[in-house]
């Protein structure tokens, strides 16, 4: 009788651990299910509908129109393929990323090894560099569109006051080509590169001293510990920054809005002001939806190629 009861107390706490161990496992799945389900609800719900959307002809105007039909599901694709406004907005948004992408980094590289080297009012100097990021982009874009005005523009007058340009030859610097791009670009790195600026510095101040030490013993120059120590060892901050800025550069709808609008005749026109112009001005959501997911897709592997150079610093693992 003794060794039965011991045997039952034994199956009892093997159950109640076992209870204990499921509790302990579902409890914070419990936690986080309110979160997934808003996740899911205000993320995955419409970018599943609107890949659903990209396969119709759908038009607001037209609500019958949201129909699938399997044959014609690649329809709007083969528009965007077969339109060369696509292909300019395409092509401009690559080269106003591949500029200010890497003017941007270049900048923020020169700022961040000159701040790390400054040993008085630091602070003051980190504090100034952080004002571009308190204005919203639709601010930014208001002001330099007023910058770069043709009649009252600020770069205009100061032209004319050091006699540069006549009083009669303003430059439209937001019609003209290439210049409107320039503007856009301009406007695009002031309000980027404080953010690039502080990661870079972040990774210089992190960097071993004993290494840049040993450098002063063997005699290196200052442009050789840079381009040997510093410049490898800041990849993969490098790498993080030029992440974030791309993804950041990727959704400057608000300048390119604000200051060109795309325009004059789609010379400044960008994939995000594109998609807009079909989706809200001309109401065809399936051929806009289908963009989307065309810029989407660009992301995404964009993303990937930098999560592989990440993985080669030895950053991620």
């Amino acid at each position: 009788m003794l060794r039965r009861k011991n045997s039952d107390d034994n199956d009892s706490q093997e159950r109640a651990a076992h209870v204990n161990r499921i509790d302990a496992g579902s409890f914070p799945l419990l936690l986080i299910l309110p979160s997934i389900a808003v996740i899911l609800l205000v993320v995955a719900f419409p970018l599943l509908y609107s890949l659903y959307v990209s396969f119709t002809p759908y038009e607001l105007l037209r609500p019958n129109s949201l129909k699938f039909t399997l044959g014609k599901a690649l329809r709007n694709y083969d528009k965007l393929l077969n339109d060369a406004i696509f292909w300019r907005s395409l092509g401009n948004t690559i080269i106003f990323l591949a500029v200010s992408v890497n003017l941007s980094y270049v900048i923020s590289l020169a700022l961040s090894q000159l701040l790390a080297r400054v040993t008085v009012g630091q602070s003051i100097l980190r504090t100034l560099l952080m004002v571009p990021m308190m204005f919203a982009p639709i601010l930014v874009g208001m002001q330099f569109r007023w910058f770069f005005n043709a009649n009252v523009g600020l770069v205009n007058n100061f032209l004319i006051s050091v006699g540069l340009i006549e009083a009669q030859g303003q430059i439209a610097w937001l019609v003209d080509v290439p210049l409107g791009m320039i503007t856009i670009i301009l406007a695009s790195i002031w309000m980027n590169i404080p953010v690039l600026t502080i990661i870079l510095l972040a990774g210089t101040l992190s960097l071993p001293a004993e290494t840049f030490e040993a450098a002063e013993v063997d005699g290196a120059s200052g442009w050789q510990k840079f381009r040997f120590i510093t410049f490898p060892l800041l990849a993969p901050f490098s790498y993080i920054a030029l992440t974030i800025m791309s993804l950041d550069i990727a959704r400057a709808f608000d300048i390119v809005r604000i200051m060109t609008d795309g325009g004059p005749a789609r010379r400044t026109e960008m994939l995000w002001t594109y998609i807009t112009r079909l989706a809200i001005e001309d109401t065809k959501f399936g051929l806009g939806s289908a963009m989307s997911w065309i810029t989407v897709s660009l992301s995404v592997l964009f993303t990937l190629y930098f999560f592989r150079q990440l993985v080669k610093a030895r950053i991620v693992r």
